[in-house]
Parts: C-alpha cells; structure tokens; sequence
C-alpha cells in the first residue's frame, strides 16, 4: 500500500497474518521526489516496486520494534513525522494503543499521536525548531513503561549559494581556493571545487574539468596537478540532505594570483668611514614564474622605536639576489631589515623574510652624563668616603656604546695634584682627605669623549646656606608629588634624592635633576609602599650643592605589622606608669600617629587614654586597690591601629604612705628598745652594783678554813651530773635538822621564820636556816655549783661535826635555807640578777650514791616529815608549821617530794 506526502513516498508493507504494517526507510533514498512529470512518476513507482519487493523478502529478518525514518535530518522549522512498529514478541499482548512517546525525556502531548494499525504509531509535531533531539519510543502495560527504539532527529537549513572565490598560485608548488558558504546548515554540508578551462566565448573544453571536494570551505590542487594557464575559472558546489547550490564559474588569470616564498636577507651591514648608512643583500627563491618583473619592500627600523620606514626596490625575475642602501640613519644606531618581494601582476606579496639587524657607525657621546655623589662624614685619620655615581642621559638618537667612564679629581687649591681613575662600572668610591675637591667625569666609546660633568665637593668644615625653606609631598592616583619653597630665586637647578629610610648602601639612592621648576612629580611605581622613603632637595648653582632640605613620606599606608609591649613596672596603690617602646620602623607602615592605652579591671568596664606619637609611657590614675588590671597599648597611623600583647598587673593594697603610716611607730618602739637594750648591756656592771651588789664568798675567804667530809664530797659532789647545772629556786626545799637527844644537847633548830617570809616575797620558796648553818666545802667543788649569787650556809668555825648522812633525791636539789637576815636579801638580790644578767644556774639532776640511814628521821624519803626535837622550846617547834604555811610548796607527809636533809652540822648561836 502507498502513500504519497507532498515531499516524500513512504512504504508501507502488508505482512503476516496479523495483517500488520510496517514502514521501510531507505537510507540511500531518504526523499523520492514525486514531481507531476510522467516520467519522474514512473521512476518513484519502479522504486516502491522496488521497496515492496524487498520488504516482502525480508519479512522475517524485521526487529520487534522499529522507528522510522531512523535518525533523519529535515529543515528547521518545518514538520516531524515519525513512525514506531511493533514486531511479532509484542503481539498480542500489546497493541499501538499503548504506545507513548518522548521528546528528550519529556512526554509527547496525545494530540499528536496517530494509530495507524494495531502495531504501528505514529507522531506529527509541527514547526520543529530544535537543532537536535532525541526521540524515544515506549510501551506502558501494566503501568511500567519499556523503552522500544530511539533515534536522533538533526535540524538544519539547505545550503546557499558559495560567493567570493579566491584563489593563490604556489608555481610548480600548489593551488588552494578559498570561498564564502554564506548562512551557517548545522548540517553536514559537503563542497566540490571545480577548475574548469574555458574559450575566449565562455565556453567549457571538454576534458579539462578537475575537482576537489572537502567538507571546509577551501581546497587545493597539488603539483603536478597545478599547471600554468591564464584562462581557468573555478566554480564551487555545496550539497547536504535538504539540497545543494552551485556558483558561477569565476574565470582568475594564474599571473593574477601567484604568491612566492619570501627572499632571504644574506646581510645587513654598516660601511666604514660613511656615517648614517646601511647595505641591505638579498636572494630570490627559485619558483617564481619566468620573465616577470617583480617588485621587492625593504623595511627597516631602530630598536629605540616603534615605528618603521619602508623603501620600494623593482627587479628583475631573471636577477637570483638584489640589494639596496638605506640612507639618513641614526649614528650608532641599531636597525632591524625585513624584506618582501612579488611579481608586478600579482595582488599577492610573499611573507616578509626573517629580520636581521646591524648598527650603523658610532659617534663619540653628545651628553655629560648625570652626575650624583653621597658624601660619608670624616674617617678618625681625617679622611672621608666620597661615592660617586652617575647614570648616561637617555639622549635620542643615542650616540653609540659606552665603553667606559674616565673620572678625573684634584684639591680645589692643589690642581696640580689631579688624578685620574678609569671605570666600566656606573660607580665609584673616592677616599678624600678633609680638602675641597672638583671631580669630573666624562664616558668614551670608540669615537671620542663626551662633555664633561663636573662636580664640587666642599671641604670638611664648610658650611653651606639653607636655601630651600620647607619641602611638602604629596600623592595622587598615580604620582608622587614633591613641592618647596627656596629663599633665593637666581637658583633655578635642584637635585631631588630619594631612598628607602632602612637603606644603608649610598649606592641605592635615586636622584633626579630639575631645572626651572620647584616641584617634581614621578611615578607611584618607583617607590614601594608601606616602605618610609627619606627625600631631599638640594639647590644647585654652578658646580657646587647647597644645604638640603629633608622629610620623610610612605606613598601607600597600613596599619602597623604589629602593636607595642606594654611594661607595668611597680604598680602603686591607685597607679601605675605604663611604659612602651617604640614600634621598630620595619613594621610601622605609615607615621604613628598616637598610641591608645587600654586598661580594664577584672569583671570591670574597660577604659582607654590617648597620648601623642612622642609621649612612650603614662600614668593611670584613680585606679582600685587591690585588684586585678588587664592593658594592652595600640599604635594607630592613617590606615588604622594594631595592639600589642595584653599584661596583667594588681595595685598594692597599700602604698608608700599607708606603710610608712604603719612602720613608722613600730620602727621608733623599736629603735627605744634596742637603745634601751644598748644602754642596759653598756652599763650593766653600773647597774648591778646598784640593785645586785657583790656578797663576799666565805669559801674564798683566808680568814677561816673550811673542812669539808670526805663523804660529803663523795656523796654530795660525785652525784651531780654534768647535766643537772641549773638550780631552780622554786624547786628546791631544806629540810631542817634535828639532832638526837642522846648525841646532842641543847640543840637548836634556828627560826627562819622572817627570813622565810622575805624570800617568799620574791618567788624564792625553803629559804629557811639557823642563824649560822653554812656548808663547808673544802675543795671549792660547792663554789663551783652554787655562784656567789647562789644561797649558800656558812657554819661556825668553832662547831664542826661530821655529816653522818646526806639524801639528795634524783632529778632536783632545794635551795639551802639561810640563817641570817640578810642572807634572805641576798638570795632575792642573786635571783633578780641570775634573771637579768643571764647567769648560769646550777642544777643538780640524778646521784647515783643512796643517802645513809638516819636514825632522826621518822619518815622515808616518800613521806617527808619533819622531826622536833623535845627539847626545843615551842616556838622551834612550831617553825615547820610556819614554814608551810609561808612556804606553800613545801608540805609534809606528801609521798614524792625532793628534799634535802642535814644532819650532821654543828648549830651555833646567833650572835
């Protein structure tokens, strides 16, 4: 079955038993045009013919699914109609119906669809503009969706007609023509150039078509299909699927478009004695078309500038080299040739050859050279460094190659003394002594010295006038800006000097001379920014340099790369002095304008003070004692502020004053005791004398003799150890003797009783004797522990009884009673001083002999008691009695307490 659209035939097969159709599409024929002619319309009926009988031969070999045409190509704009046909596996379970289809991932709409079997469907989309998609065709059953077949649809235009035909003729080398394809397809457009010899009336000799094809819009004939004729003409084709257009045959005269390869410079060079003159030799290549005349460009320029000069140089084809001379140079200049040559019928030059340069002939230097110097101050020896730099002036045209610097220098005074260094270098370092000297300098090449530039330098000791007033800079968006003011307006050359303030070599400086004019403008681009520059003006007149005028400036600033360390030193009570140093210069970047002192208590408010860039410390007043501060310093410039590191410090909770307050009392007690304490040590002896006088010693006396019993010194004696030297008045107790009746008669106990009472008073407790008992001591070994100071009992010479027994208890010894009055006085006088003065007070701890039995004694040693002898009167008796009740510490019948008894000394009779 058949059907026809207005543009193509579409084949439409009958297969199966299903009766179902399916559509072919031939590649090769993707359009058959049915043109109302008889005879076109039998040829598209041959080919269906054709199609059906190929689609029935083929009925088995067709895929479960199918779309067609498969991936075609139709005008932009116009209609798309593509078919989807299910094969045998899908039947007939599924039908066209549930077929669905998409435009790159998107769903078609149904009211393009068309069933047109139960196996095939169909969609038609009108004004198709997309250049390309991508159309899927699916099956949705059971409501999942298979995707069956897919094909890419491209969209483009026909090809218009080629215009603008040109062509080059490489002789015996190649042939390319270029063209115009006018509006762009997006399809793929495929061109054939056509070379086509024609006759004087246009007409086309059989036999001499050549063509090339290409899918760009050039193409070439390669030798030896490139032969010479005056009479081709070139016509170019363009096809694609939607149709094709052909140009006019555009006849082109080979001579017309010859273009040869460039010449080759063979030299360039200068000729000697001819000044402002260069020789420029050249070849020819060889393939060039014969007995022509050509015509060759030299172009020349100097490396100084940008722009060139061309000269025109005609030849002869049949000439292999050619030459010229190029004229009104610059002296030692140097130049750079290039030359381009072709044939006087051609429209077409060759490429310019490679460049070659050369330097015409030198003159000596027309300039001085700019002369500057950096004066160092005096050396101890008297001598100075003078560094002398200079640079060529930027003269144009320049006068050739410098080969070197001849400075000449001599004493003001001395200019026989000249001396003359030579240098390749654009600097110099002159050792000078304290003199005034003239320095010159002049540069040399190959033809001569140029002026000289002079310099003055002033001796050690002068001194030269202030001229320039004051200097102000300033910048722009792109400038730096230098002005000032000079007292004296005959001076009209100045000298500005700058260099980086950190920079130490003098050989690093910039200057710049200025004529005319008191202000001066260069480039932001010399100076660095965030970097101090220092720049003086110095006034010039003549050969000698005045006093400069001198400030610093920063072209660009920052804040600070870092802030300043704050020192609390010693805080006071309320205040503090905070101290800073100065931030170094390298990470200043700008002036500092001032510094900002932040400071805030703890769990406090924070505070700030402000002080100039000279002010390096400050005093924080009104501050809390006692308490916890936190400062940190800030330096600020133009660009902003950067702190330092935060210190922490606490104020005093009292100051100098509220110590001085306190110590001051305590100081001047202090001082009256330790006054006091001098004058006591000073005059103690006075003092002693006057409340403890000196008692005589009755042991050292060589009025009496003092016998002393040998047990009492071995029992008495040999018991005190070395460590019991310290008697203690209080401790010591006397426990009174009594003699037996049938020994003794006429005994008597001594009534102590008033004596016991005074050494009571003074804290001193058993003070109680007879009216003359004294301890004899016959070795002095008694003095030795008991000080003149120390109770002691002197006996009557005429009463002398042995000591039957003597009990002295471990650990303490009672102090002896005394029996007279002022033996009392005495003892209170001897305590008071062993207070005072120190004294070393005898006690007696352990001794190791056992007391002997005594018959007199009622009680053991645990329970003191005191024995009365009979024959005493009453008021002998009764004195223990008054003992104890004036002596507290000594109490009868206590089991433990210390006593001393004596028994054997003999009672004398007070006197």
């Amino acid at each position: 079955m058949l059907f026809l659209g207005s543009r193509q035939c579409m084949l439409l097969c009958l297969s199966g038993p299903s009766n179902s159709f399916r559509f072919l599409s031939f590649k090769s024929m993707r359009h058959i045009s049915c043109p109302d002619s008889e005879k076109e319309m039998f040829n598209c009926l041959i080919w269906m013919s054709v199609l059906l009988c190929s689609c029935i031969a083929d009925e088995n070999s067709i895929r479960d699914a199918d779309i067609f045409p498969s991936s075609p190509e139709i005008e932009r704009g116009s209609t798309l109609k593509l078919f989807c046909v299910l094969g045998k596996r899908y039947t007939p379970h599924r039908n066209a119906s549930h077929i669905i289809w998409k435009l790159n991932h998107e769903l078609v709409p149904w009211e393009n669809y068309d069933i047109v079997n139960e196996t095939v469907s169909s969609i038609t989309i009108h004004n198709f503009t997309y250049s390309k998609a991508h159309v899927k065709c699916f099956t949705k059953y059971l409501g999942k969706e298979q995707l069956l077949v897919h094909t890419e649809v491209k969209t483009g235009f026909p090809p218009e007609t080629p215009g603008n035909i040109s062509c080059i003729y490489y002789f015996d080398a190649k042939l390319t023509c270029t063209w115009t394809s006018g509006r762009e397809t997006h399809l793929t457009t495929n061109y054939t150039l056509y070379r086509k010899m024609m006759t004087e009336g246009g007409v086309t000799l059989p036999n001499t078509v050549r063509s090339c094809q290409n899918k760009t819009e050039s193409c070439s004939f390669v030798y030896p299909d490139t032969p010479f004729s005056s009479s081709f003409c070139f016509q170019v084709k363009a096809e694609n699927v939607l149709g094709e257009a052909s140009s006019d045959c555009v006849p082109i005269p080979m001579e017309k478009i010859e273009k040869f390869e460039p010449p080759e410079i063979l030299s360039v060079k200068k000729i000697t004695g001819i000044k402002q003159l260069l020789t420029v030799t050249w070849k020819m290549p060889e393939k060039i078309i014969p007995s022509q005349d050509l015509i060759c460009q030299v172009q020349y320029r100097n490396l100084y500038s940008n722009s060139s000069e061309i000269v025109t140089v005609p030849q002869n084809s049949a000439e292999k080299t050619g030459s010229c001379n190029l004229t009104a140079l610059w002296d030692s200049t140097e130049y750079s040739v290039a030359i381009q040559c072709r044939s006087v019928e051609s429209i077409f030059w060759s490429e310019w050859s490679r460049e070659k340069t050369a330097s015409t002939e030198e003159k000596a230097p027309s300039e001085k050279v700019d002369l500057w110097r950096v004066i160092e101050s005096s050396h101890s020896a008297g001598s100075r460094s003078v560094y002398l730099m200079w640079k060529p002036l930027n003269s144009f045209p320049p006068s050739g190659r410098i080969l070197g610097y001849k400075i000449q220098y001599f004493p003001e005074n001395h200019p026989a003394l000249k001396m003359t260094n030579n240098s390749t270098d654009e600097k110099i370092i002159l050792l000078l002594n304290e003199e005034a000297y003239n320095i010159s300098i002049t540069a040399y090449n190959s033809a001569g010295n140029s002026p000289e530039a002079i310099l003055w330098i002033p001796s050690t000791g002068e001194k030269t006038s202030q001229i320039v007033e004051t200097v102000r800079t300033f910048t722009t968006n792109e400038e730096v800006v230098v002005e000032w003011i000079a007292s004296e307006p005959e001076v009209t050359e100045y000298v500005v000097e700058w260099y980086e303030e950190l920079e130490t070599d003098p050989f690093s400086r910039s200057w710049q001379y200025v004529s005319n004019s008191t202000n001066w403008k260069t480039n932001k681009k010399n100076f660095k920014p965030f970097i101090c520059y220092n720049i003086s003006v110095y006034p010039v007149y003549g050969y000698k340099v005045a006093a400069p005028y001198s400030v610093q400036t920063y072209v660009q600033e920052k804040k600070p790369s870092e802030g300043p360390v704050a020192d609390t030193g010693i805080p006071g009570k309320n205040e503090v002095t905070i101290k800073w140093k100065e931030i170094s210069k390298d990470k200043r970047n700008g002036f500092i304008s001032n510094y900002t002192i932040f400071y805030k208590p703890e769990d406090g408010k924070e505070l700030n003070e402000t002080v100039n860039s000279d002010v390096l410390q400050y005093r924080l007043k009104s501050l809390q004692a006692n308490t916890q501060y936190t400062v940190y310093i800030m330096a600020s410039n133009e660009a902003g502020g950067t702190s330092g590191e935060p210190k922490t410090f606490k104020t005093l909770k009292f100051n100098k004053e509220d110590i001085i307050f306190i110590a001051l009392p305590v100081g001047v007690s202090m001082l009256f005791l330790l006054g006091l304490w001098i004058t006591c040590i000073l005059k103690k002896h006075a003092f002693k004398k006057v409340c403890w006088p000196d008692i005589p010693n009755p042991a050292e006396s060589i009025a009496v003799e003092w016998p002393l019993d040998t047990s009492m010194n071995n029992s008495f004696l040999k018991g005190v150890t070395p460590e019991a030297k310290t008697i203690d008045c209080e401790d010591i107790s006397v426990l009174e003797h009594c003699f037996p009746e049938e020994s003794q008669e006429g005994s008597l106990l001594m009534n102590c009783e008033n004596h016991v009472s005074e050494c009571t008073d003074i804290n001193t407790e058993g003070m109680i004797n007879g009216d003359k008992k004294i301890l004899y001591n016959e070795e002095n070994e008694v003095a030795k522990w008991f000080s003149p100071s120390m109770p002691y009992i002197i006996t009557d010479q005429d009463i002398r009884s042995q000591m039957h027994s003597v009990l002295i208890p471990a650990k303490e010894i009672h102090p002896i009673e005394m029996l007279e009055d002022d033996l009392c006085e005495s003892q209170q006088t001897s305590i008071k001083n062993e207070e005072d003065d120190n004294e070393e007070v005898l006690k007696l701890e352990d001794f190791s002999e056992k007391a002997l039995f005594n018959p007199y004694l009622k009680n053991s040693v645990k329970t003191r008691e005191f024995l009365i002898s009979e024959n005493l009167p009453e008021h002998s008796k009764n004195e223990p009695k008054s003992q104890s009740a004036v002596l507290p510490p000594f109490q009868q019948n206590v089991a433990g307490q210390s006593y001393i008894t004596l028994d054997m000394f003999g009672l004398a009779t007070a006197h």
